[in-house]
């Protein structure tokens, strides 16, 4: 299939239109800051330019994303399965991101699509663990069945991270528009925050893109088992700072 001169001119000004309305940069994970929402940018040209709506985007995230942790539970791992795993939810991923650009494209996202996005993470984040405990019971040869209580944990510390960001995000919209309509002239976060890249790459074991690509070990039982079991460890840290800032930083707001 060819593509002609005029529209790839429009496949680069949507992208470069993309590039002028990206989120902020600030606490995102290097993967996604430099990796996934690029990719994402790609794709969300090309779906804009044929019409699709954020809602349809997020339905093919799905698929990939879903299809890929349906086979962590039902198929023996093996070097072909693992490679395609992390292929297909890298793909999901990166479509994943796409969604909320496409939004911005057609002039701005819905509550509909934005509830449905969430739902669709909430899934993701916790299903992909539960994955996990069943792939480790039906195939890897564990010494003790406590080892499950580790995907586990991880379905405990996901679930809490996914519902702290989206409820903090939440009621900083709430206390903002009260804000602004009693005229107390806190509408101060559309300025700019830096975003040092340093910060990026500590919180890099956060970003669901690092745990897709640990799945490339899942044929090694010891090696994914060990990995993983890090990036468990090294969630639950942050998860208690950013428990402990998310409630500090709400104690000072006032409806």
């Amino acid at each position: 299939m060819t593509i002609s001169k005029q529209e790839a001119r429009t496949y680069r000004a949507t992208l470069a239109r993309l590039g002028g309305a990206q989120k902020s940069a600030r606490g995102a994970p290097a993967y996604v800051r430099w990796v996934n929402r690029r990719l994402g940018r790609y794709f969300a040209a090309w779906a804009y330019l044929r019409g699709m709506t954020p809602n349809q985007v997020t339905a093919v995230s799905n698929v990939f994303t879903f299809a890929a942790i349906v086979s962590i539970a039902v198929f023996r791992p093996s070097w072909p399965e693992a490679v395609i795993l992390v292929l297909a939810l890298l793909v999901g991923y990166a479509i994943d991101s796409a969604d909320g650009q496409v939004a911005r494209l057609r002039g701005g996202g819905s509550p509909a699509g934005e509830w449905l996005d969430h739902v669709a993470d909430a899934g993701k984040v916790t299903a992909i663990h539960l994955a996990v405990a069943i792939c480790w019971f039906r195939f890897y040869d564990l010494d003790h069945a406590a080892y499950l209580l580790i995907p586990l944990a991880y379905v405990f510390v996901s679930a809490v991270f996914f519902f702290g960001v989206i409820a903090t995000e939440m009621l900083r919209r709430i206390v903002a528009g009260t804000s602004r309509a009693l005229g107390r002239g806190a509408a101060t976060a559309d300025t700019p925050l830096p975003a040092p890249a340093l910060r990026s790459f500590i919180v890099l074991p956060a970003d669901f893109g690092m745990l897709c690509l640990t799945f490339l070990l899942l044929p090694l039982h010891t090696a994914f088992g060990v990995m993983y079991s890090l990036l468990l460890v090294a969630n639950s840290f942050f998860l208690l700072g950013a428990l402990f800032n998310w409630f500090r930083e709400l104690r000072r707001l006032a409806w």
